[in-house]
């Protein structure tokens, strides 16, 4: 069955508009708790959402769809992404929704589920919910209807959680950390975490008004950060994004450190332990510069498609821990079942505490390749793929390259463009080659 309403990373777009509306994600509500009754009598499902204001209309309707299934519901308020999954897990909850768009601006808006075990949920389930969406309801009688609560502590269970993923013999003291929640999920958690742990906090992005997340702070905008980590004479800068599941780090000279690097040093820090890493999972964008210094170390890096979700799936196919993308999605399987913003963050200062160094000094040894990225407008039923001239560019600009270059050519799955990456480590080597790409797609 071809998923309607399913993307990768479940159900967004903009609020009122079908199908980010009170009736559809009212029937949402009610489809997936009659899934979840197939296999058990009386489910509990535990909502989160981020900060914008069309997350209590949201809220209402699909508390409203799941106890009309007979599917109780637990309100956790606003809570970072992975705090929801995390409680589904320590809850014994039978499924975890969260209400957010993400990074995306306020004027959209998203819902998203973990199982019980608090990971993403499989494609058979979401075909599942799409079907029963397709079906009449079937409203429960009075005496079978669900029950709704609100756990008061949510954010303080989530916030312990976090800090117990910090090496118990480390502290934060003497370091000063900016902290930006990008005004959305994490405005309450995130500050206190770092404080909690030692940290001299400086907040920002922690003051939602339902229609600022995300906007011009966070992960998405990190140049707010960089300013006020040098106005603040800072340490550090961590940024998260609305939902708390992306993170960018910058340093006290302004530098900003991608997640590419961020993987790079969660791997580092625990070979620096004497644990195994056998291997990490990246996507394809990830910078050449990591992958080759990961295997000076004698480290595997595993290139799945981009988005987290692959990466997900790459490392449970292997058994392996470490994972993510440049965007700041990763995954650190023995603390967090999904990507954490604020759990990655802890990750990568427990290296610098533990080694003594800066940021800066440990990732002397990587130095990241110029990467090229152009989009080519594809004209209406043209298959570049089946493009003879592009085919014979590429193999010659590869050539060029030889095994310190790259060339990544894929279709946009949401626009007619073709993205046309290279990377080498000379930068204007990059851009000649991705020019010649570029005008072969064109000349189409």
């Amino acid at each position: 069955m071809q998923r309607q309403y399913f993307g990768t990373d479940g159900i967004r777009g903009t609020v009122g508009v079908s199908p980010i509306t009170p009736d559809f994600i009212l029937r949402l509500g009610h489809a997936v708790g009659r899934v979840l009754k197939r296999s058990e009598a009386r489910p509990t499902v535990l909502i989160g959402k981020d900060t914008r204001i069309s997350g209590y209309m949201l809220e209402s309707a699909l508390e409203s769809g799941f106890n009309s299934a007979g599917v109780d519901v637990v309100l956790l308020g606003p809570l970072p992404t992975p705090g929801v999954a995390y409680l589904t897990r320590a809850q014994r909850a039978s499924l975890g929704v969260v209400i957010s768009a993400s990074h995306n601006p306020f004027p959209d808006n998203g819902i998203k589920f973990f199982s019980a075990q608090g990971s993403k949920l499989s494609d058979n389930w979401e075909i599942a919910v799409e079907e029963a969406l397709a079906e009449a309801p079937v409203w429960a009688d009075s005496a079978s209807l669900g029950k709704a609560r609100r756990l008061d502590d949510a954010a303080g269970r989530y916030i312990e959680f976090c800090k117990s993923t910090y090496a118990h013999d480390l502290t934060l003291k003497g370091l000063k950390i900016v902290v930006d929640a990008a005004h959305g999920a994490a405005y309450q958690v995130a500050p206190k975490v770092f404080h909690e742990l030692g940290a001299d906090v400086i907040a920002m992005g922690c003051a939602p008004d339902g229609i600022n997340i995300n906007h011009e702070v966070g992960a998405t905008h990190p140049d707010a950060l960089v300013l006020a980590v040098r106005a603040n004479h800072a340490d550090y800068g961590i940024a998260l994004d609305g939902d708390a599941d992306r993170l960018q780090v910058v340093d006290a000279a302004g530098r900003l450190y991608n997640g590419d690097e961020l993987l790079y040093l969660m791997a580092r820090e625990r070979m620096g332990r004497d644990e195994l890493v056998p291997g990490v999972v990246g996507t394809l964008m990830t910078n050449m510069a990591v992958e080759l210094a990961l295997a000076e170390r004698g480290v595997q890096l595993v290139r799945a498609k981009v988005g987290d979700r692959y990466v997900l799936e790459e490392l449970a196919k292997r058994g392996w821990l470490l994972g993510g993308e440049g965007s700041g999605h990763l995954l650190a399987l023995d603390k967090q079942t999904t990507g954490d913003g604020l759990v990655s963050a802890l990750q990568v200062l427990q290296c610098v505490v533990r080694s003594g160094r800066t940021l800066a000094q440990l990732m002397e040894e990587v130095v990241l390749f110029p990467q090229v990225l152009l989009n080519v407008r594809l004209a209406p039923g043209s298959d570049w793929r089946s493009n003879a001239h592009l085919a014979r560019e590429t193999e010659t600009v590869q050539a060029e390259l030889g095994a310190l270059g790259r060339v990544l050519i894929r279709a946009s799955g949401t626009e007619p463009v073709l993205r046309v990456m290279v990377e080498a480590r000379d930068a204007a080597q990059a851009s000649r080659c991705a020019e010649r790409l570029a005008d072969a797609v064109r000349a189409a």
